[in-house]
């Protein structure tokens, strides 16, 4: 490797801004801060939510529904 072009690699402490954790990793930035972790992401956490997708997956079935029906034109 060439020497004096490659950025100091450091050990840092990343903060969770949602719920205070903290843990260390490497990085060449001197502090990390991340919104979400694993700690407290619905995702890991085994909260997550279904409802929006529910309501899609309804719709999607009465359009479906609808599409199926024969239809009662005359002009046919």
């Amino acid at each position: 490797m060439k020497k004096g072009i490659h950025p100091k690699y450091n050990t840092v402490t990343v903060v969770c801004t949602t719920c205070g954790s903290t843990f260390e990793t490497g990085s060449v930035l001197k502090e990390m801060r991340v919104d979400t972790c694993s700690k407290c992401h619905p995702f890991y956490t085994g909260q997550q939510k279904f409802i929006q997708a529910a309501g899609r997956v309804e719709r999607f079935n009465k359009r479906m529904a609808q599409k199926q029906e024969p239809s009662t034109d005359s002009n046919k």
